[in-house]
């Protein structure tokens, strides 16, 4: 697979990741740690280099997860991993965001450990915390970095003001956030400050949590510890409304003759060429599937295409409830 460079530090990935996420959290049960590990150590067989997690997934089990799938390949991919919640060790339970410096030197112990590792390669703030100045943040980041811990230094869902600041104490690597074709929120504001400030992309959810793939309907059902169950964008209403978009993604790619997910990333991929999408999956198929979109090529005619026919479609329901949307762009 091609490599992308995220950020001006010198950070090369392959151009599409694995969000491990979905594997431990948010998205119904975990799956077994077997195979897990497994569609790990596959993707890394299909040439995907970079990882994503975070302490709060699961917690903590997804960075032992992917810790333990990764260990045999350590030089050899990239791992990321996310600080900014006060979470108890005990119960698991979170109990609001912190970022305060001496809090994010402990987590990137633990994160180390868990990870059996003695490096993150990119350690983000997973969300902005109001309490701390985003300047002390990225300086303990980069007390980190001094120390030989941490390599790399990224911000999630962070607002342009937060990004130009911490960059100016530490240089950013990565924004990760949420962009897809159904997302496209960043284009407005973001994509111009990211590449003036040569500062790579992470888009998560670049499949929309699984909706562009076209296997989800307006009468799917989700388990009940499924994260969409609250998302508006995930009601029967909104699912129905938006089936628009997907049956435009679908005729898109039967004429390409690839499917609609690989449609939908290398939509993505030739965006930006700082752009890594980190699409998640608990399937080898779909692994396999999301790896394929790395080569499929879409023209400057097809991409006009794209834009014109999404132009006519009005995608309905909030990506996040309020009390989620109110810790991102900060």
């Amino acid at each position: 697979m091609q490599k992308r460079k995220l950020g001006r530090g010198g950070l090369e990935v392959s151009a599409l990741g694995l969000g491990c996420m979905g594997l431990s959290f948010g998205y119904g049960p975990a799956v077994e740690t077997a195979a897990g590990i497994a569609l790990i150590r596959k993707a890394v067989d299909l040439g995907v280099t970079f990882f994503d997690t975070a302490e709060v997934y699961g917690p903590f089990t997804n960075e032992a997860l992917v810790g333990e799938a990764l260990a045999p390949v350590r030089d050899q991919v990239v791992i990321a991993t996310k600080f900014g919640f006060d979470i108890d060790p005990e119960t698991g339970k979170q109990s609001g965001l912190n970022s305060r410096p001496e809090h994010i030197r402990q987590v990137a112990e633990a994160s180390l450990k868990r990870l059996r590792t003695d490096v993150i390669d990119l350690f983000y703030q997973h969300r902005v915390d109001p309490n701390v100045p985003i300047e002390d943040v990225a300086g303990a980041v980069k007390d980190l970095i001094r120390e030989g811990k941490v390599r790399h230094f990224g911000l999630s869902e962070a607002g342009a003001e937060t990004i130009r600041r911490a960059h100016a104490v530490q240089p950013v690597a990565a924004l990760q956030s949420e962009y897809s074709l159904w997302w496209r929120e960043p284009e407005a504001e973001m994509l111009p400050v990211l590449e003036e400030l040569g500062i790579g992309l992470v888009p998560f959810s670049p499949l929309g949590k699984g909706f562009l793939t076209g296997a989800i309907s307006d009468s799917t059902t989700f388990d009940s510890g499924d994260f969409r169950n609250i998302v508006p964008r995930f009601s029967a209403e909104a699912r129905k409304a938006n089936q628009a978009l997907v049956d435009l993604l679908g005729a898109i790619a039967a004429r390409k003759r690839v499917t609609s997910a690989q449609i939908a990333l290398a939509w993505l991929l030739a965006q930006k060429p700082w752009i890594v999408p980190i699409p998640g999956t608990t399937k080898p198929h779909r692994l396999e599937e999301n790896v394929g979109a790395a080569a499929v090529e879409l023209t400057a005619e097809e991409l006009r295409d794209i834009d014109d026919a999404l132009s006519g479609i009005a995608v309905q329901g909030a990506r996040y409830p309020e009390h989620l949307q109110r810790l991102v762009g900060r």
